[in-house]
This record gives structure tokens, C-alpha cells and sequence, in this order.
């Protein structure tokens, strides 16, 4: 993890994340976004990343963000609500072929346009599947938000189906891909819905965004 944080930051982002997360709303159009008067932090990842089982790590529960055997599943922007302090925002998987062209470009169309206009937007992470590090499709999102301005995080998945030094060597692979965006925060986080490793400290930074 990127970030040295105090156990009084572990333990009030564990609180945190221990309260209330209610489901507010599913957006598939701009027209039906929330109001901006709580900061936001986003996920956003490839079909089948982990990401709905990393939003349930997070917060502690199993059915917050519904895990799909059926990648592309997602396909609106799903607000949450944490603590009245926090909106987490989970959105539609990426790079999956089984959909049209037609939702390919709407998807992205909606993600672009949110991402662009969203003045409370304070990060996204991107999640990427430890396993195999960044994809074309992971690049393409990374020049969305370099384009869009708005600053994002590498959050590695599933890093207990890996070896210690194949992650290492992700890690170095995207530190180094990393260099070159405009609006990327330089470190990765390496987590594991499966065993916890990386969680709390996920949490303190979501916390910090607070």
C-alpha cells in the first residue's frame, strides 16, 4: 500500500465502514444523478475483476454489491450511501465482448460524461485483476480519466491467487505504466476480498477522502 497510516486512521475507517451503506439509487442516465453535497469515490474495474466482492470486503457485508457469475452485469452507476459521510459509487465492468456495440458506447458515453461533470468526484479506483496486471481496456479507462481530469488510484485484486514475486512484478509493471498518466496517483494498492490483505488500509484512504 502506498500510504503509512496511523492505527487511530485504521480503526476510525473500520467504524466507518462497520456503519450504515445503504443503497441509494441506480443511474443509467445523467439526468437522474443524485445531488453532489457529500464528496464521491468511484469503482470502476473490467467485468469479472472482483469488484463487487472488494465493495462487499470493504464494507463488511456479503450482498452490498451483488457478485455475477455474468460479466457486464452492472450496467448502470449504483449509488451508496456510507455513514452520511462518503457516497461509493460502484460502475458498470468494462472489456467484456458479450454486449453490443451499441451498450459498449453507451456505457462509455455515461461514464465519460459523469466522470467529466461530477464536481464531487474526489477519486476512482480502477480495479485491476493482480493475476494479469493492466489490460488495453484498463489503458483506455486511465486515458478517460487523464482526459476527463480526474484522479485515480490502481487497486490490484485477487492477489492471493499469485505468488509473492509474480506481484511484485505486476507491481513494477504498473508503477511503471503509472509514470506516464497525468491524473494517476503513483502507487498501487494490492488487495484481497478473499483473505482481507489490503482492506483496512483501502478503507483509511477511501476514509481520507471523506
Amino acid at each position: 500500500m502506498d500510504h503509512d497510516f496511523t492505527e487511530q486512521q485504521i480503526e476510525a475507517a473500520r467504524v466507518l465502514f462497520a456503519g450504515p451503506c445503504d443503497f441509494m439509487l441506480g443511474v443509467a442516465g445523467l439526468e437522474q444523478l443524485p445531488e453532489t453535497d457529500r464528496p464521491e469515490v468511484a469503482f470502476a474495474g473490467r467485468s469479472n475483476v472482483g469488484k463487487s466482492s472488494l465493495v462487499n470486503a470493504l464494507t463488511g457485508r456479503k450482498t452490498l454489491a451483488r457478485a455475477s457469475n455474468t460479466p457486464g452485469r452492472t450496467q448502470q452507476l449504483n449509488f451508496f450511501n456510507l455513514g452520511n459521510v462518503i457516497t461509493l459509487v460502484d460502475m458498470p465492468g468494462y472489456g467484456y465482448a458479450k454486449v453490443s456495440k451499441t451498450q459498449i458506447a453507451d456505457w462509455t458515453k455515461l461514464i465519460f460524461q459523469y466522470l467529466r461533470g461530477r464536481p464531487n468526484l474526489r477519486c476512482v479506483f480502477v480495479l485491476v485483476d493482480g493475476r494479469h496486471g493492466l489490460k488495453d481496456s484498463d489503458i483506455e479507462l486511465m486515458k478517460m480519466l487523464d482526459e476527463a481530469a480526474v484522479s485515480y488510484r490502481v487497486v490490484l485484486t485477487k492477489i492471493d491467487k499469485i505468488k509473492n514475486e509474480e506481484l511484485e512484478s505486476v507491481v513494477a509493471k504498473t508503477l511503471e505504466a503509472l509514470k506516464k498518466r497525468a491524473a494517476a496517483f503513483p502507487g498501487v494498492a494490492p488487495t484481497s476480498a478473499e483473505t482481507g490483505a489490503g482492506i483496512p488500509d483501502l478503507r483509511a484512504v477511501i476514509a481520507d477522502y471523506a
